[in-house]
Order: structure tokens, then C-alpha cells, then sequence
């Protein structure tokens, strides 16, 4: 069984209902050979990266930044995973209220240093998530799903 971790900082309404529609999209049963784990970002350890064989990454953003949360994250699993976890696909979704382009910057930056690939662009929401925007995050679960299990 392959393992897909959701790393996720959920403060908000808007931020959750996204986290909801990605968790839904990864665990579509479309796809099968694949446990997802689930991790608030401030409780997410090295092990956990180490035994998932993809991610996705949720976060506010907040002051045009990733997360604190998630920041932490990265700051906490970095060494421990950098050479361990080359080209693991990943996905990511973001919640903010006007601007986002630094806090993907930032991601850019932290997985292109770990050497991650994208599996589809991050999903990027300002203000309430519509139904388009739920859609685009099921999609994003299940296309990171499918990109690690059997479809």
C-alpha cells in the first residue's frame, strides 16, 4: 500500500473546506493501493515524510507568506528528507484573501530545493472557495492519488 500525506494548516472555514475536497479527491475510489494520512502541519514529522510516497500541502496565506505552521513544517523535515525524498510528487493548495504570489514563491523555493515535482499547479483561492475551486482541489487530491497508487 502506497501512503499520501496531507501536511495541512486549517484555520479558517475557507482553508478547511478546500483541505475537505482535497482529502475527498485522494481517497476517490478511482484509485486504489493508497492510504492517505492526514497531518495538521504542527504536528507532522520527518518519519511521516519519510514513509509517505507523495504529499499535499495545504495552507492560508497570510502577510503574502505560507503559513507559520507550515513554514514550520518545512523547516522541521528539510535535512532529515532532502536526499530521501527526491522526486516525490506533491500537490498544493492555498487560501488567501488578496495576494498570494509570495507565499508560492516560497513553496516554489522550499520544493524545488527538495527536488519535488508537481503533480498539477498549486490551486490557488482568494476570498470564498466557489464550487470551481472545490472542484480544482478534488482534482488535485486525486490526481496526486493516482500519481502514487493504481488506477
Amino acid at each position: 500500500m502506497r501512503r499520501l500525506l496531507i501536511v495541512h494548516h486549517t484555520p479558517s472555514p475557507s482553508v478547511q473546506a478546500m483541505f475537505e475536497a482535497v482529502r475527498s479527491g485522494a481517497s476517490t475510489d478511482e484509485v486504489g493501493g493508497v492510504e492517505v494520512v492526514t497531518r495538521p502541519a504542527l504536528a507532522a514529522s520527518p518519519v511521516d515524510v519519510l514513509e509517505a510516497d507523495g504529499y499535499l500541502l495545504g495552507s492560508p496565506v497570510n502577510l503574502g507568506y505560507l503559513s507559520g505552521a507550515l513554514k514550520h513544517f518545512f523547516d522541521l523535515m528539510y535535512y532529515p528528507c532532502l536526499e530521501e525524498t527526491i522526486r516525490r510528487p506533491f500537490g498544493a493548495f492555498l487560501h488567501g484573501n488578496s495576494d498570494a504570489s509570495g507565499a508560492l514563491r516560497a513553496l516554489e523555493s522550499i520544493t524545488t530545493g527538495l527536488r519535488w515535482r508537481a503533480v498539477l499547479p498549486p490551486v490557488v483561492v482568494t476570498g470564498e472557495p466557489g464550487k470551481a475551486d472545490l472542484e480544482a482541489c478534488w482534482e488535485l487530491g486525486a490526481t496526486a492519488a493516482a500519481e502514487i497508487g493504481e488506477v
